[in-house]
């Protein structure tokens, strides 16, 4: 179990948890980044609509996120609720939790692996990870695709540095996400092939210089036809990359009198 950074969380905090006992009049939980914290979870906080049996909608062992409504610092007890927890955070939430998980359990083999105790490799490397990436597997992910500088940049010791660069690299795989789209150029005059050329070296050299994690590429599918496909880490740096891309393409254009648009293909 992870160590936690705080002893108890905040009000409005979306926490994972898991069911213990269920009662007619409400259920008890425990927090599972909180060194399974006892939380309560009342009975007009499970549902929004009206339930005749609490079990229709928990069951015991089973993981929810749940949102903190009230928490006494004194007497250390927590209030929560789950019908306050709309959809999309309920997956942000899990998602996060499973990937400070793999995260964690990296880094705390490489502490063993390295004399270091398991508190060390929080307090040196999963909460600077997580303080400079905002998610800590997106720091080694970082490693993975950009080296160990990645972690230097976090502020990780250097002792740990290597071994856990060597760690990433053999047990996390990066999942690369693609964008394509068709770009139309066309020109009616004399020189139109060598116009349209410029526009495509332009093009190219944002794709190839913009960021060393992505690829992008650009081919001929038939005049005046040109398939741009874009591979990056994420969806917004893909984006990010096509939009210099068809700025570019656009200035470069309209300097040499080219009809061109973009359609993108859908996901």
């Amino acid at each position: 179990m992870p160590i936690p950074r705080k002893e108890l969380p905040n009000v409005g905090e979306y926490v994972v948890a898991t069911v213990k006992k269920i009662f007619d009049y409400g259920a008890y939980v425990v927090l599972d980044e909180y060194n399974n914290l006892e939380a309560y979870l009342p009975w007009s906080e499970v549902a929004s609509r009206w339930v005749r049996n609490i079990r229709d909608v928990i069951r015991e062992n089973q993981k929810i996120v749940v949102k903190v409504i009230r928490v006494n610092r004194r007497r250390k007890t927590v209030d929560v609720s789950l019908k306050k927890v709309p959809e999309n955070e309920k997956r942000r939430k899990i998602l996060w939790w499973k990937r400070y998980l793999k995260a964690s359990k990296l880094v705390e083999l490489v502490a063993e692996k390295i004399g270091k105790s398991v508190e060390d490799a929080y307090r040196e490397v999963v909460w600077r990870l997580e303080d400079y990436y905002g998610d800590p597997l997106i720091g080694l992910e970082e490693a993975v695709l950009s080296g160990p500088e990645a972690l230097r940049k976090a502020g990780i010791p250097e002792e740990w540095i290597e071994p856990l660069h060597e760690a990433a690299l053999k047990h996390i795989r990066v999942k690369m996400v693609k964008i394509r789209g068709i770009l139309f150029l066309r020109s009616y005059a004399s020189d139109g092939v060598e116009r349209i050329r410029k526009v495509l070296i332009a093009a190219e050299e944002v794709l190839n210089n913009s960021d060393p994690n992505v690829k992008g590429k650009i081919q001929l599918l038939g005049t005046p036809r040109y398939t741009v496909e874009i591979t990056a880490p994420d969806y917004k740096t893909a984006e990010r990359i096509l939009s210099q891309m068809l700025e570019k393409v656009k200035e470069i254009a309209e300097e040499e009198g080219l009809e061109y648009r973009f359609e993108r293909e859908k996901r």
